[in-house]
């Protein structure tokens, strides 16, 4: 029977329901990173084929997370949501009974549709659910949960991964999984888009799909494949068509999958360049220090988990403060300071040593805490500031495929990087030199996304845009004023 609560009380506890389901996906995140020297020793796997275990899962969650938010708003919210902690629960069992590493991935793939199916959900069930000017605290609580799971992810799963064995991580999905479905049905009131023409976009779905994936598959082969060679030549090619095709579609469909007028506002376009920019750098620090950690520095899992604490608690403290800030300041400079703070932290990282003691490590655990923090729930809230309700859902999946392409090209950018300068020396010392000019580049990309968001976010401090409609030149109509 569902719970009666007055509409006060209903939306924060609406706000826990669908935080409980995102915990799970985003715990998912950092146990992976933590296990996968374990993982490579028990199931042999290659290097290419760890960075299938975590990009294979962000990949499948950005190809089909338009098509999530596209079904949420189309059959409602709470059921997708619902559907999605399902499937995600499933794909985790399968996960953890992998023989192989080709199965891992496959399994890990399983998940990310879920997540995509999850995800945009839960943050479209927010912005319906809370007026804007509470919406940006609201994130910045749904962000600080995901970044609460990413804080004690790489602890809990070193124990897990020492105590019991790297399957552990994923068995404990299951339960946290069965116990978030009743919470949805209990505390989520359905909602959809009631606007008429509104229908699945296939072509898209294809077109989209086959470019990210192929540009992933590049980047991730290239390596082993050559640069040069007609496969890798051909992934980008392919990569380069579809995502180009995708985009003339999408600005021909009467109802498409992807609105793309919602990018003639600046600062919708801006904050998912910067969310995109920042989840790049975020994956890239946490797969390749986790290998560093264990495989040069000979950490245990568990201390290589604890070892992101300072990182990840701050992300978990700053992310509502930051959320609240952009309520009333907007989100501009919050992001042009979060930027730079990472940009500064990918350099400091680029000096790291083979030899390195773990104190040296800790102010950059710090600047990235900060930096993340600041760009997470303001990013997000300055997106979805700029979106109409009724779609609401389609708002967020962009926002979300923005953050998962950006986790999977980073990897697969990071890895590339570093593949091509170890070369045939598989020492020590190359893999921490390969690692320096990996996080120079990083150090490069974070400094473009800041000044991304000084040129492009505008005011959305105490607005109430997100609730009117806009015209097809991303503009408020009548009833408000131009964005």
């Amino acid at each position: 029977m569902r719970l009666r609560l007055t509409s006060e009380n209903r939306k924060w506890w609406t706000l826990a329901a669908v935080a409980f389901g995102l915990f799970m996906i985003m715990l998912d995140n950092t146990i992976v990173n933590v296990a996968l020297p374990s993982i490579q020793r028990e199931l042999g796997a290659q290097l290419s084929e760890l960075e299938w275990i975590v990009a294979g899962y962000a990949l499948s969650f950005a190809t089909l997370i338009l098509t999530g938010g596209k079904l949420a708003d189309l059959l409602g919210r709470r059921r997708m949501f619902t559907i999605g902690l399902a499937v995600f629960s499933a794909a985790s069992l399968a996960c953890a009974l992998a023989p192989s590493a080709g199965f891992l991935i496959g399994a890990r793939v399983v998940q990310g549709v879920g997540a995509a199916f999850l995800n945009p959900a839960s943050l479209s069930i927010i912005s319906a659910t809370f007026p804007p000017r509470e919406r940006g605290a609201a994130i910045g609580i749904w962000a600080g949960v995901s970044a609460t799971a990413l804080a004690i992810g790489p602890l809990v799963g070193g124990v897990l991964v020492e105590q019991v064995g790297w399957s552990s991580i994923f068995y404990v999905n299951v339960p946290i999984g069965v116990v978030a479905i009743i919470a949805s049905y209990l505390l989520i009131d359905e909602s959809k888009d009631t606007s008429p023409g509104q229908r699945l976009d296939p072509l898209g779905l294809a077109t989209s799909a086959l470019g990210l994936f192929a540009l992933t598959y590049g980047l991730i082969e290239a390596d082993a494949n050559g640069w040069t060679s007609p496969r890798i030549v051909g992934a980008f090619v392919v990569a380069a068509v579809a995502l180009a095709a995708f985009l003339l579609l999408e600005s021909r469909q009467r109802a498409p999958m992807l609105d793309l007028n919602l990018f003639r506002n600046s600062t919708f376009a801006g904050a998912n360049v910067v969310i995109l920019m920042v989840t790049l750098g975020l994956f890239g620090v946490l797969f390749f220090l986790s290998l560093y950690l264990q495989n040069i520095l000979g950490y245990s899992p568990a201390r290589a988990g604890a070892a992101f604490l300072p990182m990840t608690v701050l992300i978990v403290l700053t992310a509502p403060i930051a959320g609240r800030i952009s309520d009333r300041r907007g989100s501009r400079w919050l992001l042009t300071l979060g930027m730079t703070l990472v940009a500064v932290q990918f350099v400091y990282l680029s000096r790291v040593g083979v030899h390195e003691a773990y104190l040296s490590l800790v102010p950059a655990m710090v600047l990235g805490g900060i930096g993340m923090a600041c760009v997470m729930s303001p990013g997000t809230a300055a997106a979805m500031s700029s979106v109409p309700i009724d779609k609401s859902g389609v708002g967020s999946a962009v926002v979300n495929t923005s953050r998962q392409v950006g986790g999977s090209i980073g990897i697969a950018l990071m890895g590339a990087i570093m593949a091509g300068a170890i070369g045939a020396q598989a020492t020590p010392q190359a893999f921490v030199d390969a690692l320096s000019t990996a996080f120079v580049v990083a150090a490069g990309i974070a400094l473009a996304g800041a000044l991304i968001a000084a040129a492009t976010i505008r005011n959305h401090a105490n607005t109430e845009a997100s609730d009117k409609p806009i015209d097809r030149l991303g503009r408020l109509t009548a009833e408000g004023s131009v964005s």
